[in-house]
């Protein structure tokens, strides 16, 4: 087990280091090219810390096991609104700017929504998936569309410059952008091993590990770019990273699993982790409007979110334990 416990330690220390040098050069290729600072959130972090998701939701599928790939999808969801960013607004308030709110939470929200609905009647077809593979394609059409006529001086109010990023080359911002990413995505796999091989070590269920290990694994690297995009004041870098990231699940990772393998949907993901997902996406929205207006999601707002999670993992390993009883 000793390879196991390295593994987690240092797959953490690697997903810090590597979550900082992602971020530096995404604020500086964002600067660099006009392209706006949430856009990069949204897009390129969205999608490479997505990457865990999409791989393991794919070979799911392939593997005849569509249940997990949707699980894994919409349990990292949960994991990102009520684990990451509770836990990163309660190590530093997030500032939440007046675009965020005009278009990105209210399609996230749309998004869910839809999802749910599409769900609804017990069936995922592969005519469902191809329909949210469109749509996530579409999506991806008008964020590109919105941050080429959007008006840069704008974009550049909306977050505080970081001198080392505002400094660095492109070529070097690109270089550290791919590197970072690469890092992030083997980090996160080695912790996840290693965590996988302790548990099972211990005699701790399959079960137990997909609902807790696997699902907190696979969002480390939303939490570690969280945490990084916060700490250098990048407050859309992190936001943007959570929508970026829940789009990607519900849209493209979902999709493809449906896409490779039609099949029933499970009771429980309808009538429990659907309508918790949907609910902490309103919730996002109502925290980031705020009583005065659009403000910040304060750290009382981020212990509700932990507090939320904890609750729901909580229900989930109550539930293994009944049905072992």
């Amino acid at each position: 087990m000793m390879w196991q416990i390295l593994s987690v330690v240092g797959g953490l220390a690697l997903l810090v280091w590597s979550a900082d040098r992602f971020v530096d050069g995404a604020a500086a290729t964002a600067r660099h090219i006009g392209i706006s600072p949430l856009l990069i959130g949204m897009v390129v972090i969205g999608f490479g810390t997505s990457a865990p998701e999409i791989v393991v939701s794919l070979f799911a599928a392939l593997e005849g096991n569509p249940g997990l790939a949707l699980g894994n999808a919409y349990g990292s969801n949960i994991a990102n609104i009520a684990l990451i960013l509770g836990t990163t607004a309660l190590l530093k308030p997030i500032t939440v700017h007046s675009q965020v709110l005009r278009r990105e939470l209210p399609v996230l929200l749309a998004v869910t929504l839809f999802a749910w609905w599409l769900l609804s009647d017990g069936d995922f077809s592969r005519g469902d998936g191809l329909l949210q593979l469109l749509i996530f394609l579409l999506l991806l059409i008008a964020a590109i569309r919105f941050s080429g006529s959007g008006n840069r001086s704008e974009d550049a109010l909306a977050t505080e410059t970081d001198a080392e990023a505002a400094q660095m080359a492109l070529p070097d911002a690109i270089r550290w952008l791919i590197i970072g990413l690469l890092l992030l995505i083997a980090a996160s796999r080695l912790v996840v091993w290693g965590a996988i091989g302790i548990a099972t070590t211990l005699g701790v269920s399959d079960l137990i590990i997909g609902l807790t290990v696997v699902a907190i694994g696979t969002s480390l690297p939303e939490l570690a770019a969280g945490i990084s995009a916060v700490r250098k004041n990048e407050h859309d870098l992190a936001l943007g990273n959570i929508i970026g990231s829940n789009l990607f699940n519900t849209l493209l990772v979902a999709g493809i699993a449906g896409s490779v393998a039609p099949h029933h949907i499970d009771a429980a993901l309808l009538n429990r982790d659907l309508p918790l997902l949907a609910a902490l996406t309103l919730l996002l929205m109502l925290m980031a409007i705020g009583i005065r207006g659009p403000g910040r999601i304060n750290r009382i707002e981020g212990g509700l979110l932990l507090l939320i999670f904890s609750g729901y993992t909580g229900w989930l390993i109550l539930e293994v334990i009944r049905s072992h009883g």
